[in-house]
């Protein structure tokens, strides 16, 4: 009776113990106090399998717009992961910053002149702020806490894409590679598309992506990739017909690294 009270004993004490949990760590969590935005925004970062502090690898950085966990964070840094398999070899190890969203209306727009807008994003227009955040203050920040390299991308999807294609046009040094999905060019009677510039820099590489997603965001998104392969630039395009806005963003990110 006693063995087997002892045997009972033991197998509820393995049992217990093979029931118990810890945290399954994807990434790391940091956040930086925003002159720029005055508030104070989080940052979810993807270190590639081997990230060690102590070595001296330095690793290029994927910026990705809209990276909340709840958002696209997750099924990106798991591409981005996937992409890393030396079986797979289409990106090389990549830090991932996603920066989670607190008004992407008002970061992710310029003002607009069309009453229609203000009406339907009433916080509109804060996408100049935003990009200094980008480049004065959350680039320095990734540079000073991580090992990087010189290599930057940004990923941005509809209003996300409305303001990669911003930053290309206007401060196209920020980022080597811009990876557009469904960029909202409609925004403010499409005037974006009329600020082309002359000229961008000569690594600078953009790949534009659109679904079956309505006449004019099809049509935005083939006149930004048309004016950018006519301007000389490295360009890439994908129409994916089967998709829909809600469905495109991981298919044609995938799409977008096998490009690169």
């Amino acid at each position: 009776m006693r063995k087997l009270l002892l045997f009972i004993l033991l197998a509820c004490s393995n049992l217990l113990s093979a029931q118990q949990s810890k945290p399954f760590v994807l990434g790391e969590i940091l956040t930086l106090n925003s002159t720029a935005l005055n508030e104070q925004r989080t940052l979810n970062i993807y270190l590639p399998a081997g990230y060690n502090d102590d070595d001296t690898t330095r690793y290029p950085v994927i910026y990705l717009l809209d990276g909340s966990a709840d958002e696209d964070f997750i099924h990106v840094a798991g591409l981005v992961q996937f992409c890393n398999f030396s079986w797979i070899n289409i990106l090389p190890p990549s830090i991932v910053v996603g920066i989670a969203n607190v008004d992407r209306k008002r970061d992710f727009t310029f003002p607009t002149s069309i009453e229609q807008d203000k009406k339907d994003f009433p916080t509109t227009g804060g996408s100049a702020k935003f990009i200094e955040f980008l480049g004065k203050e959350l680039q320095p920040l990734i540079n000073k806490q991580y090992r990087t390299s010189p290599k930057r991308s940004i990923i941005g999807q509809s209003l996300g894409g409305l303001l990669a294609t911003e930053v290309l046009f206007k401060q196209p040094q920020l980022f080597d590679d811009y990876i557009i999905i469904s960029p909202s060019l409609w925004w403010d009677k499409e005037s974006l598309l009329a600020q082309f510039p002359k000229s961008f820099p000569q690594k600078t590489k953009v790949h534009v992506s659109v679904g079956n997603e309505g006449k004019v965001m099809e049509r935005d998104a083939k006149n930004l990739y048309k004016k950018l392969k006519a301007a000389g630039v490295t360009t890439g395009y994908n129409c994916l017909g089967k998709e829909d806005h809600a469905s495109i963003m991981h298919k044609a990110l995938s799409e977008a690294f096998k490009w690169f």
